[in-house]
């Protein structure tokens, strides 16, 4: 906010998770979030970038001095690099293992807050998740 400079959130979640667990164990279901988690983690590369599992099969990646567009871009880079992993998720649409994605992102101003900005990418991922997972939905 001292420096009106963006922030951003992505907030990621694994699709089918629970009927890739039900279906191939929770060891397997351990591995495929490890594999998963390991892929989004190769895109935190700028110091501040913080990866982090947010609970269950979510993720979050707060990304400072980011914009939307850059942030976007981004998401769309996790979301086809999860894809071409290749995990066989027999119980998805997809086949694979897929991961559905919402960002948002803002320049802070005083009255803002980070649960704000967390709530709007996490609808942002609601929103992606009921287009059909395997998607990303940005903020305008």
């Amino acid at each position: 906010m001292r420096n009106s400079l963006p922030v951003a959130i992505i907030m990621i979640d694994v699709d089918a998770f629970k009927r890739y667990n039900d279906f191939y164990g929770h060891q397997q279901g351990d591995i495929c979030l490890r594999t998963v988690a390991a892929k989004i983690n190769e895109y935190c590369k700028r110091p501040g970038d913080e990866c982090a599992r947010y609970g269950g099969e979510e993720f979050v990646i707060l990304l400072p001095e980011t914009k939307s567009e850059e942030a976007c871009r981004m998401a769309e880079e996790i979301r086809r690099g999860v894809e071409a992993l290749g995990l066989k998720h027999e119980k998805s649409n997809h086949e694979v293992a897929t991961v559905s994605i919402g960002v948002a992102a803002e320049v802070p101003a005083m009255g803002s807050s980070y649960e704000a900005l967390l709530r709007r990418a996490d609808e942002h991922l609601y929103e992606a998740k009921g287009s059909g997972r395997n998607r990303v939905s940005c903020a305008a």
